[in-house]
């Protein structure tokens, strides 16, 4: 078998015009290109920037924390989300069941391409899924959002502070944010679990920024900004770091 199409080969092993082949595809499968769908569907709204994304993620999450969301139908467009979508932003987000993105950005349906695991970390899968959103559905920002008193997080220290041995696949979850918890111990953070939460968030934004050659192409271009944040469970705010 050829190195190019081995099941494990990186991404940087295709060519470009592979990559935009794979967009193209992907976009017809979906519905968002193509004649079938053009003239029924809902019109795109005009496209924005990463900066102004971001501000109008801060200021549905203001209005969130302040307990003054925007009124919403979530019915109204259902029929015309049936072929085509255009979020605006792309999230990365622990699966902790007390943080929805959507909720705590009061964004409506349609409004953001959400990541889910826990500890939010990207591993193969969540960046071809983050991919697909900044090629395919051009969405022009990646945030990768933390939270306090994270589980996941919590449980990395405990390992690796006391060589805590976990049961099933929680290790791979584990070797995935060690390198934060390690980061964080050596800065010597009077805080571990704190600073090991905005160690996992920094080092998973650096590695989307540099994942070639899709966003890492953006990024250079401007044309995608990726960022971070923690959000506090207690308050339900987010603060960019």
């Amino acid at each position: 078998m050829c190195e190019r199409c081995a099941p494990n080969a990186p991404l940087s092993s295709f060519s470009r015009r592979s990559v935009l082949r794979l967009g193209g595809g992907l976009a017809v499968s979906v519905g968002l290109a193509g004649p079938a769908w053009a003239q029924g569907a809902a019109t795109a709204p005009t496209p924005i920037g990463g900066t102004e994304a971001l501000d109008r993620l801060m200021a549905g999450n203001a209005r969130y924390a302040a307990n003054k969301p925007n009124q919403r139908d979530f019915s109204a467009g259902r029929a015309a989300r049936t072929r085509s979508q255009h979020p605006f932003a792309s999230i990365v987000s622990c699966a902790d069941s007390r943080l929805a993105p959507e909720l705590a950005f009061d964004q409506g349906a349609g409004d953001l391409f959400v990541v889910r695991v826990a500890g939010n970390f990207v591993n193969e899968d969540g960046l071809a899924s983050l991919e697909f959103g900044a090629a395919v559905l051009q969405s022009p920002l990646i945030l990768v959002l933390g939270h306090s008193r994270c589980g996941a997080i919590a449980s990395t220290i405990d390992v690796v502070k006391n060589g805590t041995q976990l049961p099933g696949h929680l290790p791979s979850l584990i070797n995935a944010i060690r390198p934060a918890v390690l980061d964080a111990q050596k800065a010597g953070a009077p805080d571990l679990l704190e600073a090991a939460i905005e160690a996992n968030v920094r080092l998973n934004v650096e590695r989307l920024k540099s994942a070639a050659p899709i966003l890492a192409e953006r990024v250079a271009q401007k044309t995608l900004t990726v960022a971070g944040g923690v959000y506090d469970l207690a308050t339900g705010k987010v603060k960019l770091i």
